[in-house]
């Protein structure tokens, strides 16, 4: 199922220049040993601002999903869909994304995912998720 291109901006250029070399980026706090969510703008356990950028492992678990269905096609043709999904990483923050390889059927909380990403040809590479072999 097609998805909107994603650009950058200012604030999150390092995020989409380390997608671009296929890293995640979470953010972690300069004051404790907190790690916080990409968007996150102050640190969820002392409230500190100084928050830094930090390389993540790419593992994750799956905490829940819903499985969004597109538009029939125009010749009536299989009905598009795709799984969006909100995972735990190993480092603690949750994250929205998509999750890709993987019939609904078989998704269950806890589910062991890992790291890939999608490059679509105009815009940014975005992470997404996909069950562990």
């Amino acid at each position: 199922m097609p998805t909107h291109t994603v650009t950058r901006d200012d604030a999150s250029a390092p995020f989409y220049d380390a997608t671009a070399r296929g890293e995640l980026l979470l953010r972690r706090c300069a004051d404790c040993p907190a790690w916080a969510a990409p968007r996150t703008l102050t640190c969820p356990s002392c409230g500190g601002d100084r928050l830094n950028w930090q390389v993540a492992s790419g593992s994750a678990a799956l905490v829940s999903w819903t499985v969004v269905h597109g538009r029939p096609a125009a010749d009536g043709g299989e009905v598009p869909q795709a799984i969006a999904a909100l995972v735990e990483s190993a480092e603690g923050p949750w994250l929205h994304g998509r999750l890709v390889g993987a019939e609904p059927a078989s998704l269950a909380a806890g589910l062991p995912l890992s790291l890939a990403f999608e490059r679509p040809g105009d815009g940014e590479a975005v992470p997404v998720f996909r069950p562990v072999d």
